[in-house]
């Protein structure tokens, strides 16, 4: 099955960003394809390199990361980073930005669209 993923809230506040994380994971184990995952609102804080969480802490912006090199489309909304200040800077590798034609995209390419966070 043909997943995209949209995710509206930020790390560390809200379980939205984990919960993202780890449904993708298991969705790529069972078999299933990662569509795109499309970061929204305050979803966008998910993947700069803003963040230094304790070494004993998940990396939140790290994970992100990773599952981009595995070649999963990883795009974070270019009106909502903008109206938090983020650029291409300070986004971490495999990640891109782009407006609101690729979560169109990845919804009908996609058989399921699956939101984490309000």
């Amino acid at each position: 099955m043909k997943i995209a993923v949209t995710i509206y809230e930020g790390p560390y506040n809200h379980e939205a960003s984990d919960s993202a994380y780890n449904f993708i994971v298991a969705a790529l184990a069972k078999g299933h394809e990662i569509r795109g995952i499309f970061f929204y609102h305050d979803g966008v804080y998910n993947v700069t390199k803003l963040m230094e969480p304790p070494q004993d802490d998940r990396h939140i912006a790290n994970r992100w990361s990773e599952l981009g090199a595995k070649g999963i489309d990883i795009v974070v909304c270019i009106a909502a980073a903008k109206r938090r200040g983020i650029v291409d800077s300070v986004l971490v590798p495999n990640v891109r930005i782009s407006g609101l034609g690729q979560l169109t995209m990845m919804a009908i390419e996609a058989e399921r669209m699956v939101i984490f966070g309000d």
